[in-house]
Order: structure tokens, then sequence, then C-alpha cells
């Protein structure tokens, strides 16, 4: 899927990320460097969803996520990304 089919998609899951991706490049075509774009984007994530469902939710679903890195399923196809 291209970000193109992202931005229009009926599906608001994938229609948010497009908007994510969106950002990002306005960002880094700003001069911020992806690392830092990342820190910010993991840390409003964070504090919106503890806002929303608390620390010990926001905890457990945390909890998991060195191994699904590991397995792969944040890895996007580069056609995706940028």
């Amino acid at each position: 899927m291209q970000l193109d089919d992202l931005r229009q998609s009926g599906d608001a899951s994938l229609k948010a990320l497009g908007l994510i991706l969106d950002a990002w490049d306005a960002g880094t075509d700003s001069g911020v460097t992806p690392e830092l774009m990342a820190y910010a984007a993991i840390y409003t994530a964070l504090t919106d969803l503890v806002a929303l469902y608390g620390e010990e939710a926001v905890a457990a679903l945390t909890g998991n996520l060195a191994r699904k890195v590991e397995k792969g399923d944040f890895s996007m196809p580069q056609s995706v990304c940028h």
C-alpha cells in the first residue's frame, strides 16, 4: 500500500497512519532528525494513552513491545515509509 492509499483509506487506522507519516515527512523536511521525530511520537502516543486508559493499562500494552520489535511487527516496507 502506498502513502496516497493510506491518506485516502476508509479505514480510520490506515488513514491515521497516513497522517502521521505526512507529519513525519514535514518534520524531517524541516530539519528535525528522524530519531527526534521518533522520540516525540512515542512520547506523545504514550502520554495520550495514559490519559485515556491509565498507567497500568499502558504498562501492560508496552510490556510486550521488545518481543514485537524483535519479531518484526513494526517493520514496514520502504514503499509505505516514504
